[in-house]
């Protein structure tokens, strides 16, 4: 699969905007980008939370908990 050309990508934005109009269009990347911005934070969270029980276990590979 190729990577997408100018043309295309005015294509998609063109049928974006004629389904949405304008007056909606902001309103619909806004909530893209803050749906980015919690997957992002939830992702950072399950990695830190994987990275730390790591860090918990015993050199003989037993977990601290009992």
């Amino acid at each position: 699969m190729g990577s997408l050309s100018w043309w295309e990508i005015g294509a998609i934005f063109i049928i974006i905007l004629l389904l949405f109009g304008s007056k909606r269009l902001p309103d619909l990347a806004r909530s893209v980008g803050k749906s980015i911005r919690e997957f992002k934070k939830s992702l950072k969270e399950i990695e830190s939370d994987v990275t730390s029980d790591d860090h918990e276990q015993k050199p003989d590979g037993k977990s601290d908990t009992k």
